[in-house]
């Protein structure tokens, strides 16, 4: 019994840190003179937190986990609110289309450069001819 409470402890404070860095991102958003999604703040604050180490990963792992397992049902009712807006998406598809493969393949490039700088100074270990193999 003792376990179960212990659990569901871990489970109310990871939620309760996630929303509260959710809240805090809404606030700070309603402040700022530029619209920025009070969700994105969130985030960056909850990735500030757990970066410098200021709130341990531990704490917020079990509701992450929770919240990862359960993705696809939370997506639902936003799939089912876009759909309301079928005729308007029917009607700009090409657009949506040309702006979805081309921020693919900006990303793809992005990436690859990126990927590329950063392992470009990394020789690969010569063999050396002298050498035998050995089983």
């Amino acid at each position: 019994m003792n376990n179960v409470f212990i659990l569901c402890w871990k489970y109310i404070r990871a939620l309760a840190l996630i929303y509260l860095s959710l809240f805090a991102g809404n606030v700070i958003a309603s402040l700022l003179p530029i619209t920025i999604p009070g969700s994105i703040i969130g985030m960056l604050i909850l990735f500030v937190l757990l970066s410098l180490q200021i709130l341990p990963a531990k704490w917020v792992k079990p509701g992450c986990q929770l919240l990862i397992r359960y993705m696809v049902l939370l997506f639902v009712p936003i799939s089912i609110g876009v759909m309301q807006y079928y005729d308007q998406i029917i009607d700009d598809l090409g657009p949506l289309v040309v702006s979805c493969l081309l921020s693919t393949l900006l990303v793809f490039v992005v990436v690859g450069y990126t990927s590329h700088y950063f392992h470009r100074d990394r020789p690969l270990p010569a063999k050396d001819p002298n050498a035998e193999d050995k089983p």
